[in-house]
């Protein structure tokens, strides 16, 4: 019955009706999403409005580049229960291109991207810089202090990142620059997926080093500083421009900022350059 009003309300269906039950129709859809968002509002709303006194509380939903992910999760949900025990921390992994598109609709408070400049939408803090790899089998035999020449790369078959991906534009730049043409056999969007597949000796790869870091450590893959051209990207803070920025948020950025610089400080993070700016917190 509450179903009915709202439609007529609307003056448009929100269900389609069949013998074998309910499905939504598009506007349907719109209105199933825009109410888990107003829902997903008012939790948060109710987690800072009945605070422990001294104490920061919230949910904070943080966006994470998958090649990321091994490296800051655990250290960041660590850190922040250990400090901020009233913050509930949420982690959402995808491509850059995709946290973007979540950062922008206001399913994140704040999200790793790569490659990316302040916009209209958000501002992008900077924060590392990091080197682009060649990924082989172990028996490849590559070594980090040995670096390999994109064109070397690219005379094996190549397991890559799916077209449209962020990291593949930017090793489809290079090739263009290099006047490469790559023999891509497989193409897939998970890192995971991408690191199997060359270990099982379908080819090579081209990643940052965060998504290798644990790989060089335990030599299930063989690696080397890609060269000739030399391929970076250039990993961001990304927040909303516009609106409050609650102080469970300005905690986590601040976490998370520390969990990046305390990993390549320690060498955790192959090849990479930290970004120094005068911000202090994602929301400035």
């Amino acid at each position: 019955m509450r179903i009915r009003t709202l439609e007529e309300e609307l003056g448009i269906d929100l269900f389609e009706r069949t013998g074998q039950g309910m499905r939504p129709t598009d506007a349907g859809a719109i209105m199933v999403d825009r109410a888990r968002r107003a829902l997903n509002e008012l939790e948060r709303a109710r987690a800072e409005v009945q605070p422990t006194p001294g104490a920061v509380t919230g949910i904070v939903t943080v966006g994470l580049l998958e090649s990321t992910s091994d490296l800051l999760a655990e250290p960041l949900v660590t850190a922040v229960a250990r400090d901020h025990p009233g913050v509930e921390l949420r982690l959402l992994l995808a491509c850059s291109g995709r946290l973007q598109q979540w950062l922008d609709d206001g399913d994140l408070d704040l999200t790793l991207l790569y490659n990316l400049d302040s916009t209209p939408s958000l501002n992008a803090r900077p924060l590392v810089r990091e080197h682009l790899w060649a990924v082989a089998p172990a028996s490849a035999g590559l070594r980090t202090d040995r670096p390999v020449p994109l064109t070397e790369a690219a005379g094996h078959p190549l397991v890559m990142p799916a077209s449209g991906h962020a990291l593949r534009s930017l090793i489809d730049a290079a090739a263009v620059r290099a006047g490469v043409a790559m023999d891509v056999v497989v193409q897939t969007d998970s890192l995971r997926v991408q690191k199997q597949l060359v270990q099982a000796g379908h080819g090579w790869t081209v990643l940052p080093g965060a998504g290798i870091a644990e790989d060089v450590m335990r030599g299930t893959l063989s690696v080397a500083p890609l060269r000739v051209p030399d391929v970076w990207r250039s990993i961001v803070l990304g927040t909303p421009r516009y609106g409050r920025t609650p102080p469970a948020v300005e905690v986590v950025a601040r976490e998370l900022v520390r969990q990046i610089n305390s990993a390549v400080r320690k060498g955790r993070w192959p090849s990479v350059q930290i970004q120094r700016t005068d911000t202090a917190t994602a929301g400035t």
